[in-house]
């Protein structure tokens, strides 16, 4: 995602990349990322930066996050996998600076996930949801952020508790489907980009809302829109959806 950024940003208007950050023990520390040079300095990364853009790992993103507080500069973060205590650093980050979350930055998902929200209120628990994505061999984290938020989504809609209704290990047990669950099902093979789909399943009939990712150019392209967008906002924890295209920047 950093060299997909970094390519995406050079015909990206009202977009200079002044930094591009990689762990200190990485081979391409010092070599040229077109022109600019690889470095592992956070805190001098945003001495010249507006906002600081993060794809790295869980354990990166508490550093990012310290290193935006001390500087006082905005975060976008685009890490999945995150677990409790992280999200609640970055909860409390919100309060002294800006910060962008999200598990997918690409606007189709973002719109797939209000899609899902109105299609859970309006069918009801009579329609049974399954959520099935597909992704590369290498990703780390299963079931994807994106699915897990399509989860909320749903859950919000219907009023109850993701954790509670979730089943992530059909297999592992006999019996038949319960009620209201909702069902996740993980893919991971070749380079596949990234492929979500929702399905409710009803009597007599079923509505899939299918979004497929063709290249990482989609969510750099949103990524940089939110860093665009948040520049200009206060401290505050927010979302893809708080976001108008129309007042970000745009290529």
């Amino acid at each position: 995602m950093g060299r997909t950024i970094l390519t995406t940003a050079r015909d990206y208007a009202g977009v200079r990349i002044s930094a591009a950050l990689v762990r200190a023990s990485s081979p391409l520390l010092g070599q040229d990322a077109g022109g600019i040079a690889y470095s592992a300095g956070v805190s001098d990364a945003l001495t010249a930066s507006d906002v600081l853009v993060d794809f790295s790992t869980p354990s990166s993103t508490a550093a990012a996050i310290d290193a935006c507080l001390a500087a006082g500069k905005p975060l976008v973060i685009g890490v999945t996998g995150l677990d409790a205590v992280l999200r609640h650093k970055m909860e409390k980050a919100g309060q002294t600076i800006a910060v962008l979350a999200a598990p997918n930055m690409s606007l189709g998902v973002n719109l797939l996930l209000r899609l899902a929200a109105m299609a859970a209120a309006a069918l009801g628990e009579e329609f049974d949801v399954e959520i099935s994505e597909v992704h590369h061999r290498r990703k780390q984290d299963a079931p994807s952020g994106t699915a897990l938020a399509l989860g909320e989504a749903v859950a919000g809609a219907r009023g109850v508790k993701l954790e509670a209704h979730a089943d992530f290990h059909r297999a592992a047990r006999d019996g038949m489907r319960q009620p209201g669950s909702i069902g996740f099902s993980s893919v991971r093979a070749g380079d596949i980009v990234g492929d979500h789909t929702l399905l409710f399943a009803g009597a007599d009939e079923r509505l899939e809302l299918t979004h497929r990712a063709h290249s990482r150019a989609a969510f750099a392209r949103g990524a940089l829109a939110a860093a665009c967008w948040i520049a200009r906002r206060p401290a505050g924890l927010y979302q893809m959806a708080d976001l108008l295209i129309r007042d970000a920047c745009r290529p």
